[in-house]
């Protein structure tokens, strides 16, 4: 099954600065995401781009929206319709007249599946924190503590570990960070305590 989109142009740009409501995103989070857990792992992802947005990019309240909205709809289509991830999600945000650099950050979240290319940070951040959310999840299920006392450390050895968390991809995190050009430990550091958060 081949998840390639074939294009690397996506909405028009005539609707640069076009975001959902929160409304809007979220209802549409929920009607089109069902599994509680993949739900999870949009909130977080979301959180860490609008953190990210507001920390070190420094953007406005309206700008860490778009970040934060590009989060929580990266994956949406993945639930009920898998072999269409992501024309579905790219489809719908299209037909709503969403700003393209939302759309493109969305279609290039896995550049070696859906065949784009991650141009500007918002791009590169979601690809970036897709992979590793996922894994220091899946991380903090099996601490005691949860993320209460993780530490760096902790994290690397089990990237190291191939069968552990085997559906995440350390191509994808070391292809990420190279691209966004950020340390990988640096980036680790910044997910853990925000992640945390998030339930």
């Amino acid at each position: 099954m081949s998840l390639l989109l074939h294009r690397d142009m996506f909405g028009i740009p005539a609707n640069a600065g076009k975001v959902l409501s929160r409304q809007e995103a979220e209802e549409l989070f929920s009607l089109w995401v069902l599994n509680p857990r993949l739900q999870l792992h949009m909130k977080q992802v979301a959180h860490l781009m609008k953190c990210w947005a507001a920390e070190t990019e420094g953007l406005t309240d309206q700008d860490q929206w778009r970040w934060e909205m590009a989060g929580l709809l990266h994956d949406a289509d993945w639930d009920q319709w898998p072999s269409l991830h992501c024309k579905k999600i790219i489809q719908e945000l299209e037909e709503r007249n969403v700003d393209p650099e939302i759309i493109h950050a969305i279609a290039s979240h896995g550049p070696l599946h859906f065949g784009v290319e991650p141009v500007t940070k918002m791009d590169k951040m979601l690809y970036a924190f897709d992979e590793l959310s996922g894994l220091l999840h899946a991380y903090a299920l099996m601490r005691p503590g949860g993320y209460d006392g993780m530490e760096l450390k902790g994290v690397k050895k089990r990237l190291k570990e191939k069968s552990f968390a085997a559906n995440v991809s350390r191509e994808d995190i070391d292809d990420a960070c190279n691209r966004a050009e950020i340390v990988l430990d640096d980036l680790i550091t910044f997910i853990i305590p925000r992640q945390a958060t998030v339930k």
